[in-house]
């Protein structure tokens, strides 16, 4: 049930805001498609780095289904503590390092952040251990920023190919991170640009997923191509 009517301080219900944020959120998506006539759906991830297990369960019973994390040491916390269903798929979608591969093969079910040949091996090697297919997103980077992560896009054919022969890891997709600009119209050329790339690698490696935008540019990003959304403050605000 819903918890509608404000309490007693005249606040709405916490469980009340995020399932307004997310219808929001929803509707945005929902017209940013209409406006470019796209029929496809749009995967909803909400990103939880920072917020408390006890409102992550709240989006949750508000119909949320992904869930994105940054640091596995805080999301090992969290998951312990929400005990996750498993129809909720948990992503690890900040940088990986490969000492901590283990623990993000036992823990996530998407890794939205492989960014290099050598990343993919040891993850797959990490998930031959446990007799898993580790879904994966490949990072591509589509800036000059320093500080982003992601494989030059020149290299993205050739880390396809070789990432066919690695046989506990599935590429689903791509992942990409714009540069923040306050207009969020100055995204754009940047998303055009990683669709780009997705369409032209879609059918030969059977990619399902293009994962950008965020909170501040997530409309734009689905009216250039997008099909996976990472929204964490436009939830949890």
């Amino acid at each position: 049930m819903w918890l509608l009517n404000p309490d007693k301080s005249g606040q709405q219900p916490l469980i009340t805001v995020i399932k307004n944020n997310i219808k929001k959120v929803l509707k945005n998506i929902n017209r940013a498609l209409e406006k470019t006539g796209n029929t496809s759906s749009v995967k909803l991830v909400a990103v939880t780095k920072t917020v408390p297990a006890d409102r992550i369960k709240e989006a949750l019973d508000c119909g949320i289904t992904d869930i994105g994390e940054n640091r596995i040491q805080e999301a090992e916390r969290k998951f312990e503590e929400l005990s996750l269903a498993q129809s909720i798929k948990k992503h690890l979608i900040g940088h990986l390092q490969t000492n901590k591969v283990k623990k993000a093969v036992e823990m996530f079910d998407v890794i939205q952040s492989v960014d290099s040949i050598y990343l993919a091996e040891e993850i797959n090697k990490r998930a031959g251990q446990i007799n898993k297919i580790q879904e994966c997103l490949v990072e591509i980077k589509v800036s000059e920023e320093e500080t982003k992560y992601g494989l030059h896009p020149d290299k993205l054919p050739d880390f396809l190919e070789k990432a066919k022969e690695l046989e506990n890891i599935k590429i689903i997709g791509l992942m990409v991170m714009a540069p923040f600009f306050e207009d969020p119209e100055q995204t754009r050329p940047y998303f055009r640009r990683a669709y780009g790339y997705y369409s032209s690698l879609v059918t030969r490696h059977s990619l399902s997923y293009l994962s950008m935008g965020m909170t501040n540019d997530y409309e734009v990003a689905v009216e250039e191509g997008s099909n996976m959304v990472r929204i964490g403050t436009g939830i949890f605000k």
